[in-house]
């Protein structure tokens, strides 16, 4: 009987007993230094093929059946991180907090977290891979080394970088689960007078690809609850916490509500007053997690940049007069 083994070429698993599991929580189980979310993507990008007993390739889906004398055959995956380069200058990035397995940096307002097409350089990857050449976790890929989660570019705040695998992993499912604190500050456009939890469902924009958008038919669950810091007249200071973790979650319930986080020209946020915004007035000030290595919840806090408080005084001057 075949064992399983891994190769070159990537892995192989034997089902040798009715098993009866979900393909992708078998091989959650078996490459256990990858989260469950990370097996779903390479299942539907096609790296994972299943025969059964005569040889033949079987159809499969994440949530496949496995049958007894199934072979599982899955495709090399990680990618090396040779093509992404550090900068040949040093990136300057604000650390919060570091051991041998995680890092905590405070991302600013306008860098991209990682390269994608069009954009090599300057991104929080190329200062990370600068400062840590080739220690950070490489589920993600070579365009995503070290990266967990991720903020909008014209976002501040807080990110967990994984130094290994198995600190990817880790965090990952914690994700993956939503057990991960976060909590953000924001000013939005309108008077709010009320705390409240916003409960829809967020999809992509069927007209343009690059937005989302509340949707009653289809869409991700995403759950944002708000409560109000201080009334600024026709602009609110709020804080968020998320209990999902959509993209763009914010921004778009925030809109939806008639309230758009101030600076925010994709989603209605765009004042004319304020066109000297550099992005959306948002910061991610609190991000806890339990730590791969300890296991011991740990909560860690940045308060908001200064354009945050100066942006404040210039409506309650303008209040006043």
């Amino acid at each position: 009987m075949k064992e399983d083994k891994t190769t070159d070429l990537g892995y192989e698993f034997k089902v040798d007993k009715n098993c009866k599991k979900r393909l992708d929580i078998f091989l959650c189980e078996k490459i256990n230094i990858i989260s469950r979310s990370q097996i779903k993507n390479i299942i539907k990008n096609g790296l994972v093929k299943v025969l059964n007993n005569n040889n033949i390739e079987t159809k499969i889906k994440c949530g496949y059946i496995l049958r007894k004398n199934d072979l599982v055959l899955v495709n090399k995956f990680r990618d090396s991180k040779s093509n992404i380069k550090p900068e040949a200058q040093k990136i300057e990035i604000e650390i919060i907090y570091e051991d041998s397995n995680i890092l905590l940096v405070n991302k600013p307002q306008g860098m991209t977290v990682h390269p994608a097409v069009g954009n090599y350089k300057n991104t929080l990857v190329n200062a990370l891979i600068y400062y840590l050449k080739d220690n950070l976790s490489d589920l993600n890929g070579e365009y995503r080394p070290g990266i967990v989660h991720r903020i909008d570019k014209n976002t501040s705040g807080l990110l967990v970088i994984a130094k290994n695998n198995f600190s990817h992993k880790f965090l990952a499912e914690q994700f993956f689960n939503h057990s991960i604190i976060r909590e953000y500050t924001a000013i939005v456009c309108g008077s709010i007078e009320k705390d409240n939890i916003i409960n829809l469902n967020i999809s992509r924009d069927r007209y343009n690809r690059k937005k989302f958008c509340v949707s009653n038919y289809s869409g991700k669950c995403a759950i944002t609850e708000y409560e109000l810091i201080e009334n600024l007249g026709q602009y609110s200071l709020i804080k968020l916490k998320l209990k999902t973790g959509r993209t763009h979650q914010i921004r778009v319930h925030m809109s939806h509500i008639g309230h758009s986080v101030l600076g925010d020209d994709v989603y209605g946020g765009y004042r004319k007053e304020f066109s000297f915004l550099k992005g959306q007035m948002l910061h991610a000030g609190i991000l806890g997690f339990v730590h791969p290595k300890t296991n011991q919840r740990v909560v860690f806090k940045k308060e908001e940049p200064e354009y945050f408080y100066d942006v404040i005084k210039k409506i309650k001057f303008k209040s006043v007069y």
